[in-house]
């Protein structure tokens, strides 16, 4: 694709990255096939092929208007397209870079500022989040539905293992987890202990940085990493730690990409750079321990294989499109003994996406209604996926109970039912 970006943009570095990005693509539609809004709206701008012109057409100083602002708000950001794309165009990144220059040309107004300014403010800060939880529990049945569907359950988180082990990793506890569903990575903490590693989660550290990134405050996204890095660092340049663990795929893609986020930051460019390579979902970490775990589910199998109960694999975007991971955790189900069934259209996005389900929720919904209508065709008794805006966003249009697939793990190491 040809390109003619105007002054203020082109010699800049988000100029030169977008530059780079258009030029990769070659508008062949490809992506359209895979992308969630396109296939729900039949709009050829609520596609990304269509988006790219969009951003395109800007960086090169035509109008913004709130049109433009419209079909860059209903892209869910899951990257479904960069799987699909054979030349392989990063779109999200040159979606970061049109949203951010909208966002300054067409300013929001009323209702949408304000809930777009709480949801930057509030949920990043983890104890803010964490009280208001508490009390959304405490008049759980006097809420209406919609937000009823924002609050779940609580389970019970069991005990973390004490520090007993050489090897060591870092957990981050995040923003929204630790209110909504702690028992996470505390069942993570006695997975990887069971197989010869202590999991840790350093004071300091807190919301990846994503909420408010992806909500246009970038550089607040940015000053969350570096918040991270900082409280991380230590124990990386002593050499305490091998990895730093993610059990939301959406924190995990978000770290991943430090280094691209504080490139130009010279006081943190290496820094970032060491941490977004020592970064791993869980499932990476306990699929490369295969050897430790595989006699441990043995044994609580006693040698029957497959204990029958039926499991739904719902695998986030940020999972298998952000990352990269595929067909990983649905192995680890397998080896312990669940039925996986088959999910049709599994590349598709389930309409949470952040906080998109609370801005765009009737896209949400329908999205939503979709993937439980395929997660729900072969029978399975519980969903299982890997990222906890995902699970909340399913449970809260089923009665079928979504689980970690983490916590199945562990609940299958400790002899727990399921």
């Amino acid at each position: 694709m040809q390109t003619q970006l105007a002054d203020f943009i082109k010699d800049t570095p988000e100029g030169r990255e977008a530059e780079a990005i258009l030029r990769n693509c070659v508008h062949c539609g490809f992506c359209t096939a895979t992308c969630p809004t396109y296939q729900l709206l039949g709009d050829e701008l609520d596609g990304p092929r269509g988006r790219i012109y969009l951003i395109k057409q800007l960086l090169e100083g035509h109008d913004v208007t709130e049109k433009t602002r419209l079909h860059l708000d209903r892209c869910l950001t899951c990257r479904s397209c960069e799987s699909t794309c054979p030349s392989g165009v990063h779109y999200s990144r040159l979606a970061d870079i049109g949203r951010n220059i909208v966002e300054q040309r067409v300013p929001r107004q009323g209702g949408e500022r304000v809930k777009r300014w709480a949801l930057r403010e509030f949920v990043p800060r983890a104890g803010l989040f964490g009280v208001a939880m508490q009390a959304g529990r405490a008049v759980r049945g006097l809420l209406p539905s919609s937000l009823q569907e924002k609050v779940p359950e609580l389970r019970p988180a069991g005990q973390w293992p004490a520090p007993r082990h050489a090897r060591r990793m870092i957990a981050l506890a995040g923003c929204a987890q630790p209110a909504m569903a702690p028992s996470i990575n505390t069942a993570t903490a006695r997975v990887l202990d069971a197989i010869g590693i202590s999991l840790v989660e350093p004071a300091g550290a807190g919301c990846c940085g994503a909420v408010r990134f992806h909500l246009n405050d970038q550089e607040g996204g940015r000053t969350d990493a570096r918040r991270n890095i900082d409280a991380w660092w230590p124990a990386i340049e002593r050499g305490e730690i091998e990895a730093i663990v993610m059990t939301a795929s959406g924190c995990g893609v978000q770290v991943k990409d430090y280094d691209h986020l504080l490139a130009q930051d010279p006081a943190y460019a290496e820094k970032a750079a060491r941490v977004a390579a020592l970064t791993k979902d869980v499932s990476e970490i306990v699929a490369a321990e295969g050897d430790r775990l595989a006699p441990l589910l043995e044994a609580k199998l006693g040698g029957q294989g497959s204990a029958g109960a039926k499991v739904a694999f719902q695998s986030p975007c940020t999972l298998q499109h952000g990352q990269k991971i595929r067909g990983v955790v649905e192995k680890l189900l397998t080896a312990a003994g669940f039925e996986l069934t088959p999910v049709r259209d599994g590349h598709l996005c389930c309409g949470s996406a952040g906080t998109y389900s609370i801005l765009q929720p009737e896209l949400s919904k329908q999205l939503r209604a979709n993937k439980l209508a395929a997660l729900g065709e072969g029978g399975a008794g519980l969903i299982a996926s890997a990222n906890i805006g995902c699970m909340t966003h399913l449970q809260g249009g089923t009665a079928t109970p979504v689980r970690h697939w983490v916590e199945l793990i562990d609940e299958r190491l400790h002899g727990l039912p399921v």
